[in-house]
């Protein structure tokens, strides 16, 4: 058993007994976008998280273990992504990674947006054309240090 065999049996878990992320981030106590990067295998979860997230997806005691674990993280099983979601993305940062580099310089100096100290919130925005993903990003600037 490792990692990636329990994340498969949250999600079919998750897809069998019809769970939704945001019902599960309330139960564990934090937001939705952490605890469904948790649950993907992105995140370490402590004892008393493991222990919620066991509960609801019927882990047994070794494979809560598995949750607190530090995990190799990076999702992605190919260097340019094949899932059109995912791909939309890459084509972001393609498109405007250096326009949010060089505003984020202008902004705030050298430096890097934290991955680390970080949060992000998914919305839905109605729109009378289509509703809307509203996707904000939140990351602590990290000035680099002269030595």
């Amino acid at each position: 058993m490792n990692r990636n065999d329990v994340t498969e049996k949250i999600i079919t878990v998750k897809v069998s007994k019809g769970i939704q992320w945001a019902d599960v981030a309330k139960k564990v106590g934090l937001s939705k976008e952490w605890t469904t990067a948790a649950c993907l295998g992105q995140m370490t979860l402590d004892d008393k998280q493991a222990k919620v997230i066991g509960k609801i997806f019927g882990l047994t005691p070794e494979e809560q273990k598995w949750l607190q674990v530090v995990p190799y993280k990076g999702s992605l099983p190919t260097p340019v992504p094949t899932d059109p979601l995912i791909y939309r993305w890459y084509e972001v940062v393609s498109v405007y990674g250096t326009t949010i580099k060089e505003l984020i310089h202008e902004e705030f100096g050298d430096g890097i947006m934290s991955a680390i100290d970080f949060s992000m919130d998914i919305q839905r925005q109605p729109d009378p054309k289509g509703d809307r993903v509203n996707v904000v990003l939140s990351g602590k600037f990290l000035p680099y240090k002269s030595y």
